[in-house]
């Protein structure tokens, strides 16, 4: 970049030598005219000099993470701007704001808090009553078959129930909201760490996450509602935070005050929490997961209303629940009670209850780092009917699995005092005297048709080895294992949170049965405890994962030893890869900040990492260059440049967003002269003009129509750019800067010379030029260092020393 003359050039010149955009570096600019050559050998002269100038800079651009993988289909990315933009227009603003201003933004803000804790209670709420009607009424028509002998109907029933769920499902993610597959947990971590995909939190991907969410877990897949929850209550933050749906014309002028990023991550934050605090009935828990797990900024205010919304979703919800008893929902209550109704009998432990404890969260951390280790590497990325076919294939197998699996578990005797029919899978004879079913799901059709939350509730009730085999504990826990693995690659709403626990739940009894002679420990808290082992060890979760366990179970004496195996579970598994949803955030290609330096950062300083050309614009500028620029470049961010006559030397000014040009561009308030305005920039706009569109939307340069006229005539900057960015000078250590970009939030940071003879802005970081892949990609040495394994992979000792 090179300031300008105060002739207001015209600028936007590409280099025929070298092919090197300039639009800022025009001919006739002061940096660069001689006054001894103003002959053609002067024009010449000139271009070499600004040819070398470029050259001196990088002048590749940075095309690494620019895209990443949202839903079934690859979407360009961009970032997220929690800086306060302070203009001119800004100021006026706040300064006009009185205490009736900030008493309605404080109020506004508790108000959309409670929101967004009712209506994330209601998706759970109509998610989990969805799933069972659903799934109920298939248990009623196919358990009323296998009872009247009519086994291949009933199979019949069960596999085309099942696959029409798991179809519309697929349907509906691949063809109307790609962005509502898998659980949507990484695409809000991603939004929360500053990454702005498009239509993660739109209106069509809130309706189609809830309606497929009911058909995938009600079509007998191992997946869950706790991650699709997640994604909801999040969604239903962001829409409200952005005062509705323009889309669909459903917006409201009151909620104008939050159509900026900083107010819309913290709703978003609030609803993270809300999701879990639906799916599991646990409000503390909710807010601790939105802390540790997906939130990348955190402040004690935030605190304070994540923690009144995870509360309002509890009282809403058992409000929902206390009507329900009325036998008014159909058979909601009759499976699951919103996810688990788990409760802990009296429990005494002692010093010979620790080494099986250990075992299990050991065992626990090596699953949970093979868990994601399979799911990393067969999660599939083919194109729309790549995804329906294997959708297909994955509900066949595992309605095949599910209805096959009790035809080879052994059977016991009926039980004498019921006076209910007994299921068998005998023809005739003494089989009806039998119940031939897996004995951890008490009879044959819960087996098929119960959700996972019953499930997960017999398991982690009190049981002998009477009542569980050995042999069908081992199969379901292999096939639910895998099963979980496979269904949650699939493009349909699904979550990785109820696979993991009924897994781990099965994993924890299975190991109590074979070494609980040596302790005095249940069966049962085995399985709990199971289920904290590989929850630790594949999420690496340890305070939420804590309080949610101890919520749903209602059983404080628990606390030290779930405390222990999630501390163990969470050590072993950091030795072999990292959590999974840092796994999916990197599969899915978005450029997330880690809260951690790399090494190899302080290796290097910014200027080793700024990419050119520099795009910029003089505080008067004209617009057809503005327009020129912007149509010919993909940038969000443009340094203004001052210069004599406005400033006695060249100086940076400020930074002004693309967005806001648009908005200029739009009104069309342009000035016929190269000279500072005389208008009153806070009459001409409001400050809901600048207002931040939803996630994922922008405004296109070229829905906007010039006149030859128009393009002729010039804008004044200065009112709208922001005079106090963030900057740092080109010397300062790339790790140094990475902490202040994540820290603070930044979109774009400005990077200085270190000399004051040299053009007043070198260039401009953004988010990507902090990815490995950029980094590595300019700098091949780092791969021969000894810091090279901490690009693929982070351990425990690297988190903890860097």
């Amino acid at each position: 970049m090179a300031p300008r003359d105060q002739s207001c050039g015209d600028g936007g010149e590409v280099d025929p030598e070298g092919g090197i955009e300039a639009p800022l570096l025009s001919s006739g600019s002061s940096f660069f005219q001689d006054p001894a050559h103003e002959d053609g050998d002067g024009d010449e002269e000139a271009r070499r000099r600004r040819r070398r100038f470029l050259l001196a800079g990088r002048s590749q651009s940075n095309t690494t993470s620019q895209v990443a993988l949202v839903g079934v289909g690859v979407c360009p990315i961009e970032s997220l701007d929690y800086e306060l933009i302070e203009n001119e227009v800004f100021k006026q603003d706040w300064r006009a704001r009185g205490r009736g201003h900030i008493l309605r933004y404080v109020a506004l803000k508790w108000a959309l808090c409670f929101l967004v804790g009712v209506l994330s209670a209601a998706a759970g709420f109509v998610a989990n009553l969805g799933v069972e009607n659903v799934a109920g009424a298939k248990f009623v028509v196919t358990s009323n078959l296998m009872l009247a002998g009519r086994y291949g109907t009933a199979f019949a029933v069960f596999l085309v129930s099942n696959f029409a769920l798991t179809m519309l499902a697929t349907v509906l993610t691949v063809y109307v909201a790609p962005a509502a597959a898998g659980s949507g947990i990484p695409e809000v971590k991603a939004y929360l760490n500053g990454v702005d995909a498009p239509d993660i939190f739109s209106l069509k991907t809130l309706v189609v996450k809830i309606v497929g969410c009911i058909a995938a877990v009600s079509s007998s897949l191992h997946v869950g509602k706790a991650g699709p929850l997640v994604h909801t209550g999040a969604c239903i933050a962001s829409i409200l935070g952005q005062g509705g749906s323009s889309k669909y014309h459903l917006t409201c002028k009151w909620l104008r005050y939050f159509k900026n990023d900083r107010d819309r991550r913290d709703l978003v934050t609030c609803g993270a929490g809300a999701g879990i605090a639906a799916a599991f009935r646990a409000p503390v828990g909710g807010v601790l997961f939105a802390l540790e797990a997906v939130s990348s900024w955190w402040r004690s205010a935030l605190l304070w209303r994540a923690f009144f919304t995870t509360a309002m979703v509890a009282v809403v919800l058992r409000a929902l629940i206390d009507f329900c008893k009325s036998d008014k929902c159909g058979l909601f209550g009759k499976g699951g009670l919103i996810m688990f109704d788990v409760t802990s009998d009296y429990i005494t432990y002692h010093l010979v209850d620790l080494p099986p404890v250990i075992t299990l969260g050991v065992l626990g951390g090596v699953l949970g780092s093979l868990h994601n280790f399979f799911l990393d590497k067969l999660t599939f990325r083919k194109g729309q009917k790549y995804k329906l076919l294997l959708a297909a294939v994955v509900t066949i197998c595992t309605s095949c699995c599910l209805f096959g699996l009790p035809w080879i578990a052994s059977c016991k005797p009926c039980p004498s005092d019921t006076e209910e029919a007994c299921p068998s899978i005998g023809r005739s004879g003494n089989f009806k005297k039998y119940q031939c079913a897996m004995n951890e799901y008490n009879d044959l059709a819960s087996l098929f048709f119960n959700t996972n939350d019953d499930t997960i509730r017999n398991l982690y009730s009190a049981g002998t080895d009477d009542e569980f085999h050995i042999s069908s504990i081992l199969v379901f826990f292999f096939t639910s294992y895998f099963l979980g693995i496979f269904s949650y690659g699939l493009a349909l709403p699904s979550g990785l949170f109820v696979p993991v626990i009924l897994t781990g739940a099965t994993y924890g009894r299975l190991v109590g049965m074979l070494i609980g002679s040596q302790s005095t420990l249940d069966h049962g808290l085995f399985a709990v405890l199971g289920s904290a082992a590989l929850l630790g060890g594949s999420m690496r979760m340890t305070v939420s994962v804590c309080v949610v366990i101890l919520e749903l179970t209602n059983n404080l004496l628990m606390l030290p030893l779930v405390m222990l195996v999630l501390l163990i579970s969470k050590t072993v598994a950091d030795a072999f890869n990292a959590n999974i949803y840092d796994l999916l955030v990197k599969l899915k290609g978005f450029p997330y900040l880690e809260g951690h330096v790399e090494p190899y950062m302080r290796q290097l300083s910014v200027s080793d990492v700024v990419t050119g050309p520099l795009q910029a614009f003089n505080g008067i500028e004209k617009v057809g260059h503005i327009v020129h620029v912007l149509r010919t470049t993909g940038h969000n961010g443009f340094p203004v440049v001052d210069e004599p006559p406005f400033s006695d030397s060249p100086v940076l000014f400020g930074l002004v967003l693309r967005a806001h040009l648009l908005v200029l561009l739009r009104k069309k308030d342009f000035i016929p002269n190269c000279s500072a305005s005389a208008l009153d920039a806070s009459k001409q706009f409001l400050p809901h003009d600048f207002a931040k569109p939803g996630s994922g939307k922008h405004d296109r340069i070229e829905e906007i129509e010039f006149s030859a006229e128009e393009l002729e005539m010039f804008v004044d900057l200065h009112p709208f750019t922001n005079t106090s960015p963030y900057t740092v000078v080109e010397t300062m250590s790339l790790a140094k800067a990475h902490v202040l970009f994540r820290e603070v939030g930044l979109r774009h940071l400005l990077v200085l010379p270190k000399s004051s003879k040299r053009a007043p802005v070198v260039g401009i970081l953004t988010r990507h030029d902090f990815m490995p892949e950029h980094i590595l990609g300019l700098h091949p040495f780092l791969f021969k260092t000894r810091w090279k394994k901490v690009r693929f992979g982070k351990s425990a000792f690297t988190n903890l020393v860097f």
